[in-house]
């Protein structure tokens, strides 16, 4: 059994003070509060001597003892971060855990409520009841929660994530006896069966068991308790060990106090851990869980190697690991040919997953099995561990991907409709200098023809990192400069990170500090760590309070020299903590209602961002929509905005690892997200550069960045070349913005992933479930990006028997089912489009997207087997919410069968009436040529289309159409 972490006996730091705190003597605590007393006072005099100009902020910092902030206080050793062993409620519930199940469910506690099924189950070692309660919700979802019956105080339940509290539909018994009680559902096919002794829950779908839980009897659950001095110990504390107070059994177990990198995390209430097994019967396929650097499909843990759901600040993540990094979204999904399901943990402290794989034989609800019918069949079991909380989890049923996408959103939301612009190309970098480097960058773009939308500033446009103020030598006058990129119809983001500069002459800080606004400590104070701008105390996005006052810091007259085209980047917000206890901040300081940072430390980003979008909205009068990207989120971020990978590197292997990312974020409910193209540290060969951009321009968020040490990399620095293939890839990027903000009303009213893996489309295929290295853009669209150098061919897998696929530029039917080899250029990357599928695209580009609204359309529409095709397109203004408020939105459904290509109106309740024509249509697939094609609409009938056909590529194009797009009309093919 590993030990742990033993005390830093050589740290000079304060917090490895507090450790020995009882051992100090009481002349050297004066002391040291004196010398931090005359620090702080130093720190104060050297910012005032700097908001005059008196003195340089590194002077100022130096004559303080202060250090001066840089880049190498975010790349860390990684030996900065704990491995599972490390953390203790992982080696306590791996330790104390038995080997056999220890608790039994008292039945004749059940109570029939309407909502739910209640009953008590009990530990046979420590005797501490606790409540079970199993609801059934509407849309084939059903919810578990596991609490204690009499908390020493109430445990955290984690809030606002849940876009309301789920409709639950009545369970009835069916059947009872002394060891076994079965649930009757709502849905005839689904039952729940209850054993007693050992407790155990299992859902039996049309006869057969497909989850089990507690089967493992992993059920763990620590009980709040008083300190120990006050009290005499419980039967909990005897079996646990934790009524000894010897450092041995400390360092092991972490039960009171727990140690690490000269930090003490001290637990007022001792251990609080929870933890649950789950069985997939029939299930070796897993996904989810994300934010990892690892590939797709989830691999099977070790003891030394298990996920961790913990958002940090990694700087240059490693490839291929399970630590947690900025992002945490606790559902798996598990996946075979006839089923998809899925496992929602609501849980926001620290939580770890163990995964395992083996054969199994197959399990029949009876439990006295035909031998003869028994076969052998992979059985997943997933372990489930959160460091407090409760146990609150729902499995969503599916049967289908889509179903359980659905299901998932349901409770937590669906993907927010970004504005149209954002879907843009956005140009970021740290930093760009200052107001005339930024008009330099921006007519760059126009000089080499390249559209873009979004120009990006970092820390350094700020008044000494004091966010919401800007450089005064730097940036003079940023109302003129917005105005210049407001001609341009172009827009800013810039950085808002939550932690806030100790200046009492800063209005931000000054303001939080006498309301109260900040994160304590665990002596009740304001916590003050380290970042960007030095000594920074954090806000409590955690208090409604708290986001309603930030959220009115975005005020036009309060946000000085910002404008109605600024928007939003909440960086930094895991929280970061340079030289903190794992670059975060430490567990036992408080937030709002008394509740320790462990309960909800995954929670904070989705806060800042909550926050940050409500201030964009409200600064409109309700009436725009906002753009937030955010590094760290949770469940339910995807209503605030778009997220990214974080602080990748210019290396192959990151570009590779971003693909896998990416879907595991996008299969968790969040469409809107990316990685930065080019990797944001080091420089990019300039083939590196273009195959990453070739990449994300098929992705939902697109943004170039780097760090400030890199080389410039703005699309036309790497020779004529280069220049032009990045062009010509953004470029058509902008021609796919109909079908991509299409996508995306997909995503927002059905829940349906933007990018999604292949098994999505393919679910029956069992060759597409470890496929990670290509991707579905929507139903339409099988992109392969290229992740090696060097590369002249691709091994591309084509799923569907019957399925016709074409190349998306050449139009020619690609020859071949499965694997199918791909020559390929540095000018392109395979894109594929299925048969049966049709993509709406703009004719022409313009400098960015507000350019392009009145643009003409092009349909483009391939045949399958049966030489038909369907496809959406959605419109509207594309930035305000009159498509929610007013109905301001227009949704074809153009449709190709038996040679009649319509368009008709998919949802009647649109009110918006766009002045677009439809100008060209092509056709692919088209086997021969046809005699005439004629077009009726409104008053018209059968008037002649010119059209042209190329019989080696089988495409018929149909030209100078000038179709309505939000009218009815028909074009037949004779």
């Amino acid at each position: 059994m590993t030990t742990g972490c033993l005390k830093n006996k050589n740290s000079n730091s304060q917090n490895a003070m507090r450790e020995n705190k009882m051992e100090t003597p009481h002349w050297l605590e004066v002391f040291l509060c004196s010398y931090q007393m005359v620090r702080r006072a130093a720190v104060l005099v050297s910012t005032v001597l700097q908001s005059f100009k008196i003195v340089p902020l590194q002077s100022a910092m130096e004559a303080s003892g202060e250090e001066v902030i840089s880049v190498e206080d975010e790349a860390v050793d990684k030996s900065k971060f704990k491995t599972c062993k490390q953390i203790a409620f992982y080696r306590r519930q791996k330790y104390l855990c038995p080997e056999k199940n220890s608790y039994r469910a008292l039945l004749d506690t059940v109570d029939v409520a309407k909502d739910s099924v209640k009953f008590q189950v009990i530990n046979e070692e420590c005797e501490v009841p606790l409540l079970v309660e199993i609801y059934e919700i509407k849309g084939n979802i059903f919810r578990l929660k596991i609490n204690e019956i009499k908390p020493l105080k109430p445990r955290y339940e984690v809030p606002d994530v849940l876009i309301k509290e789920p409709a639950s539909l009545r369970l009835r018994i069916s059947e009872r006896d002394a060891g076994k009680l079965v649930l009757a559902c709502a849905s005839e096919d689904h039952q729940i069966l209850i054993t007693a002794n050992p407790f155990q829950i299992q859902l039996v779908s049309k006869d057969e068991i497909v989850l089990s839980l507690n089967s493992g009897g992993l059920l763990y659950f620590e009980h709040l308790r008083s300190p120990l001095h006050l009290r005499k110990s419980t039967p909990q504390e005897k079996a646990d060990g934790s009524s000894s107070s010897t450092e041995g059994n400390e360092d092991v177990l972490g039960l009171w106090k727990e140690n690490f990198g000269g930090f003490s995390d001290i637990k007022a209430n001792g251990p609080t851990s929870i933890g649950l097994d789950f069985s997939f019967h029939g299930f070796e396929h897993m996904y989810g869980i994300p934010q990892h650097a690892e590939t797709f499909l989830l691999k099977n843990t070790s003891e030394d190697d298990v996920y961790r759901l913990y958002n940090l600040d990694v700087f240059g993540y490693k490839i291929h690991s399970k630590m947690g990094i900025y992002g945490s979204v606790p559902l798996l999904l598990a996946h075979k040919p006839d089923r998809t399901f899925g496992v929602f943990w609501l849980n926001s402290s620290e939580t770890l997953v163990e995964i395992a794989t083996k054969a199994a034989m197959k399990v029949v609800p009876s439990g006295t099995a035909d031998v003869s019918k028994q076969r052998v069949l992979p059985q997943t079991n997933v372990r489930w561990m959160s460091e407090s909380g409760i146990i609150d989890t729902f499995i969503l049923m599916g049967p289908s991907p889509f179903d359980v996408f659905k299901q998932y959103a349901q409770l937590t939301g669906t993907q927010a409709l970004p504005p149209l612009f954002s879907l843009g190309y956005h140009q970021c970098r740290w930093n760009y200098e200052d107001e005339k480097d930024v008009e330099g960058v921006d007519a760059g773009f126009d000089v080499h023809d390249i559209p873009y939308d979004v120009i990006w500033l970092d820390i350094e446009h700020t008044d000494g990192k004091r966010y919401f103020t800007w450089d005064k030598e730097k940036f003079e006058n940023p109302m003129r400069m917005q105005k210049q990129l407001m001609k341009k119809k172009r827009k800013l983001v810039v950085i808002l990170d939550p932690h806030i500069k100790v200046d009492p002459l800063y209005t931000i800080y000054s303001q939080a500090k006498q309301r109260g606004y900040f994160v304590k400590d665990s002596q009740g104070k304001d916590f003050e760590g380290i970042c960007w701008p030095g000594l920074s105390s954090y806000l409590d996005f955690t208090n409604p309070e708290v986001r309603e006052w930030y959220a009115d810091q975005f005020a036009f007259k309060t946000y000085q020299g910002s404008s109605e085209i600024l928007f939003a980047w909440n960086d930094m917000n895991e929280p970061s903590v340079f030289r903190g206890v794992e670059l975060t901040m430490q567990k036992d300081c408080v937030h709002h209602g008394k509740w320790e940072h462990r309960e909800m430390h995954n929670l904070y980003g989705f806060y800042q961002q909550m926050a940050t979008a409500e201030g964009l909205i409200r600064r409109s009068g309700g009436t725009e929509r906002p753009f937030v990207l955010t590094r760290s989120f949770f469940a339910g971020s995807q209503r605030y905005g778009a997220v990214w990978s974080g602080d990748n590197k210019a290396s192959w292997s990151y570009l590779k690892i971003s693909v896998p990312m990416l879907l595991s974020i996008s299969t968790a409910g969040i469409s809107f997200c990316g990685a930065d193209v080019g990797g944001f540290i080091g420089n990019p060969e300039p083939e590196l550069l273009v195959r990453w951009y070739q990449a994300g321009a098929l992705q939902p968020f697109f943004r170039g960045h780097a760090n400030m040490h890199t080389k410039r990399r703005e699309p036309w620095l790497f020779g004529e070349e280069n220049t032009r293939i990045i062009r010509e890839t953004i470029r058509e990027r902008y021609r796919l913005l109909p079908y991509l903000y299409s996508l995306f009303y997909q995503a927002h009213t059905a829940a349906e992933p933007v990018m999604r893996p292949v098994w999505v489309e393919f679910p029956e295929e069992l060759e597409t479930f470890g496929i990670e290295d290509e991707y579905m853009l929507g139903n339409a669209l099988l992109v392969y990006p290229v992740t090696e150098p060097k590369v002249t061919a691709v091994s591309v897998f084509l799923p569907g028997r019957q399925e016709i696929w074409y190349d998306f530029r050449t139009f020619r039917c690609v020859e071949g089912q499965g694997v199918v080899k791909i020559p390929v250029t540095l000018d392109n990357i395979p894109v594929i489009q299925r048969g049966g599928t049709l993509i709406p695209l703009k004719t022409s580009v313009g400098k960015s997207t507000e350019w392009m609204a009145d643009v003409s359309y092009e349909l483009r529409a391939a045949l399958d087997d049966k030489e038909s095709a369907v496809g959406v397109l959605y419109l509207d203004d594309g930035h305000s919410f009159q498509y929610l408020h007013k109905k301001q939105f227009l949704l074809r459904k153009f449709t190709l069968h038996e040679k009649v290509f319509s368009s008709r109106c998919a949802d009647e309740n649109g009110q918006f009436h766009p002045k677009c024509i439809v100008e060209r249509i092509v056709i692919l697939g088209v086997k021969k040529q046809p005699l005439s094609v004629t077009a009726s609409f409104q008053r018209v009938k059968d008037k002649l289309v010119a059209f042209t056909y190329d019989a080696q590529s089988s495409v018929l194009t149909l030209q100078n159409l000038s179709l309505n797009v939000g009218v009815d009309w028909d074009l037949q093919i004779k």
